[in-house]
């Protein structure tokens, strides 16, 4: 630089911005879930079973991107920790019917929580009068990027 403006460097990237925010809310997200034992995987089946009771493996594993066989490990934890229990076992071509137990109401709720404070400390970074647009904004740029088959 020769006596001239300062370097500002490259123009941001909010799609650099975006990705960055997004790898350090999921790691302050898993962090929390840690605590308690369970990951965002868990948490994200926990609220698939309670919304949706009955829900098959392979819609569970659709839903999350993933193969049923991890869905299987998923739930194997969930059940360990007394948070689902299987209500039929599964059979060749059955479903097995899992259902949230008190302790998995308690653990989304714990998880909810610790998404809630991530939402806080994004909402406290963005002015008040711009908050829902920025959550609107997001929400767009989302279906710009369809989830891939």
């Amino acid at each position: 630089m020769t006596g001239g403006a300062p370097d500002t460097g490259p123009p941001l990237s909010a799609a650099f911005l975006v990705m960055a925010l997004g790898r350090r809310v999921r790691e302050h997200v898993e962090d929390g879930l840690r605590e308690h034992g369970i990951a965002l995987r868990h948490l994200s089946a926990l609220g698939h079973l309670h919304r949706r009771p009955g829900i098959s493996y392979s819609e569970l594993a659709r839903r999350a991107g993933v193969t049923p066989q991890s869905v299987q490990g998923t739930l194997r934890l969930l059940e360990q920790l007394g948070a689902v229990e299987r209500v039929t076992e599964p059979g060749r071509g059955r479903t097995a019917m899992l259902r949230v137990t008190d302790e998995g109401l308690r653990l989304r709720l714990v998880g909810q929580a610790v998404v809630d404070e991530a939402d806080a400390a994004i909402a406290d970074a963005v002015p008040a009068d711009t908050g829902d647009r920025f959550a609107r904004a997001v929400l767009a740029a989302l279906d710009r990027f369809p989830r891939q088959a």
